[in-house]
C-alpha cells in the first residue's frame, strides 16, 4: 500500500480518535456509577480516570473493578454454610453460654463475639491456650517442632512462602510427613508466592496436595488485585497458628541481619482450632483441590484438654463477604473500650468509619495509641499514611513511629482485656479486597502481655506530635496529599 493511500486513513484516525475513546470513558464511568459503591470511592476513581488519561483506565482495569468471581464465591460460601447449618443450630445454646461467660469477664467488649456468632463467622470458644509469638525467631521454633510431631494432618495457607532457609526447612518437613502418611495440604497465594508455585508445579512425585490460590493468568488479570493475605497453619486439628508472619527468612532477626522485622503471631490450642480448620476448609474448597470430610479426624470436640482459659474466635473476610467484618469487629471494640486502645499496623490507610471511631474514642477520654513504621516498604503507602495521621493528631490520638526496623505486626489491644492478632492491616485493601483473618482473644493475661509488648516497642519509637507533623518540609506534606488521592488503589 502506497503512502498516499495510507494518509487518508491516518488523517481520519487523528481527527476522530476521540470518539471511541469518549465512548469507552463514558462506558467505564457509567459502570462505576451503576456499581453503587461508597461515594468517596466512586468520586476517587472517576477523578483518576479523568485526570490520568489512558493510564487511569489501565489502573481501573487492574485495581478498580469489582471481583468478577464474587457471585461464584458467594455461592460457595452459602453452600458451605448450609453444610454446617445443622451443627450450628445444635451448638447455639452452648455458644450463648460462652458469650455470657465472656461478657462477665470483659463486659461490652464481648459484643465482638456476638458479631461473630450473628454473622456466623465463628463460634465463640472457651478454655483455649494462647501463646504470643514475637517475630519469626519465636514462631518458627514452635512451628517446626509442631510440624515434626504431626501424626494426622497439616494444613497451611500462606500469602508468602519463600524458598529460603526457613522455607526449605518447612517444605522438607512437609514432604517427610507426607511420605509418612500424614495428609498435607498447602495453599499459597499465586501473586505472593510465585517462586514456590513454579517449584511445586515441577514436583510431580510430591505427596503434598498443593494449590495456588487465585492463579494469575492472562484471562484473570482483572482479578489480580484480589489476594489471599491469610497466614494459617493447623496441625492435627489440635494446634493452630495465625498472625502476620509469613514463611520467609525476612522475619528471622539475627546479629548479622541489617533489616530488623518486628511482627506478631499467636499459637492456639483448644476448641478454637476447629474454627481455624473450618476456615482452611473454606479456602481449600475455593481451589481446585478435592474436598475433604471434616468429620474424618479434622475436627475435635474432645481430647483437647488445655491449661488455658482464653475465649477465642476468628473473624474472616473475603471480597464476597456481606460486610467488611474485620473492620466491623474493630469498630465494635473501639466503641466499647473505656480506658485504652493500642493499635499496631504497617499500613494505615483507614476507612472513614475507622478514622472517625478512633477520633471519637480519643475525644471521649480513651487513651488511643497508634504505632506505624517510621520507614515503610512502600513509598506510596508511606506518604499516603502520613496524610491520614494529621486528623488523629489534631484530636488527641498518640501516634508512634517505630524506628528499630520495619513494623509488620497487625495487633490491637483494648482495655487490657481483649486482643486482636491477625493478618489485617488498617487499610482499605485488608477491609474490602483481600482474604483476611484475625484471632480475637478474650484473656486478661494475654491482653496484658500484648500491651506490655506494645510498651516495649514504644522504647524503639518516636512520638509524633501535630507540631512535628507540620514541621515536615512542605514538599513532603504535598506529596502526602498527592499519594492520598491513590488511597483507593492502595
Amino acid at each position: 500500500m502506497h503512502l498516499e493511500e495510507i494518509k487518508p486513513i491516518v488523517d481520519f484516525i487523528l481527527q476522530w480518535y476521540w470518539v471511541p475513546l469518549l465512548v469507552l470513558y463514558v462506558g467505564v464511568i457509567s459502570a462505576i456509577l451503576i456499581e453503587n459503591r461508597n461515594p468517596t470511592k466512586t468520586v476517587a476513581w472517576i477523578l483518576v480516570i479523568i485526570f490520568l488519561p489512558i493510564l487511569g483506565l489501565i489502573l481501573y482495569y487492574f485495581f478498580g473493578q469489582k471481583f468478577v468471581k464474587v457471585k461464584k464465591i458467594k455461592r460457595i460460601n452459602k453452600k458451605l454454610a448450609l453444610r454446617l447449618e445443622k451443627k450450628w443450630k445444635e451448638l447455639d445454646p452452648l455458644m450463648e453460654s460462652f458469650i455470657q461467660d465472656i461478657h462477665e469477664e470483659i463486659g461490652g467488649l464481648s459484643k465482638v463475639f456476638r458479631l461473630m456468632k450473628t454473622e456466623r463467622l465463628s463460634s465463640p470458644t472457651l478454655d483455649n491456650e494462647v501463646q504470643l509469638l514475637i517475630n519469626g525467631e519465636e514462631k518458627f521454633k514452635y512451628l517446626l517442632e509442631d510440624l515434626a510431631a504431626a501424626r494426622h494432618s497439616i494444613h497451611m495457607e500462606y500469602y508468602i512462602f519463600e524458598l529460603g532457609t526457613i522455607g526449605r526447612q518447612v517444605l522438607n518437613l512437609l514432604n517427610r510427613k507426607a511420605e509418612e502418611g500424614v495428609k498435607v495440604r498447602l495453599i499459597v497465594d499465586s501473586f505472593g508466592s510465585p517462586d514456590l508455585v513454579k517449584y511445586m508445579c515441577k514436583q510431580k512425585d510430591s505427596k503434598i496436595e498443593f494449590h495456588a490460590f487465585l492463579p494469575v493468568t492472562f484471562t484473570s488479570l482483572a482479578n489480580s488485585n484480589y489476594r489471599n493475605h491469610r497466614k494459617i497453619c493447623v496441625i492435627d486439628g489440635m494446634i493452630g497458628y495465625v498472625g502476620g508472619i509469613n514463611i520467609s527468612d525476612r522475619y528471622i532477626n539475627s546479629a548479622e541481619k541489617k533489616n530488623y522485622w518486628r511482627d506478631t503471631s499467636v499459637r492456639v490450642r483448644g476448641l478454637a482450632i476447629n474454627l481455624l480448620q473450618i476456615s482452611f476448609w473454606n479456602s481449600w474448597n475455593q481451589t481446585d483441590g478435592e474436598s475433604f470430610n471434616l468429620e474424618e479426624g479434622y475436627l475435635h470436640l474432645k481430647g483437647l484438654e488445655t491449661k488455658g482459659t482464653a475465649g477465642v474466635g476468628f473473624v474472616s473476610s473475603d471480597p464476597a463477604s456481606l460486610g467488611p467484618y474485620n473492620m466491623e469487629a474493630l469498630l465494635i471494640a473501639i466503641g466499647e473500650a473505656n480506658s485504652k486502645i493500642q493499635l499496631c499496623t504497617p499500613y494505615y490507610i483507614p476507612s472513614e468509619e475507622l478514622e472517625r471511631a478512633l477520633i471519637i474514642a480519643a475525644s471521649s477520654g480513651v487513651q488511643v495509641e497508634l504505632m506505624v513504621p517510621k520507614h515503610s516498604d512502600s513509598y506510596l503507602v508511606h506518604h499516603a499514611s502520613y496524610s491520614f495521621l494529621k486528623p488523629l493528631l489534631e484530636r488527641g490520638v498518640k501516634v508512634y513511629l517505630y524506628n528499630k526496623g520495619f513494623l509488620h505486626a497487625k495487633t490491637a489491644v483494648f482495655d487490657d482485656k481483649l486482643a486482636f492478632v491477625g493478618t489485617v492491616n488498617l487499610d482499605i485493601r485488608s477491609f474490602y479486597i483481600n482474604y483476611e483473618i484475625a484471632a480475637v482473644i478474650s484473656d486478661p493475661d494475654f491482653a496484658k502481655q500484648a500491651s506490655r509488648q506494645f510498651e516495649l516497642d514504644k522504647q524503639h519509637a518516636e512520638l509524633m506530635t501535630l507540631k512535628t507533623w507540620k514541621s515536615r518540609p512542605a514538599w513532603k506534606r504535598a506529596l502526602d496529599s498527592l499519594c492520598r488521592l491513590l488511597a483507593p488503589l492502595l
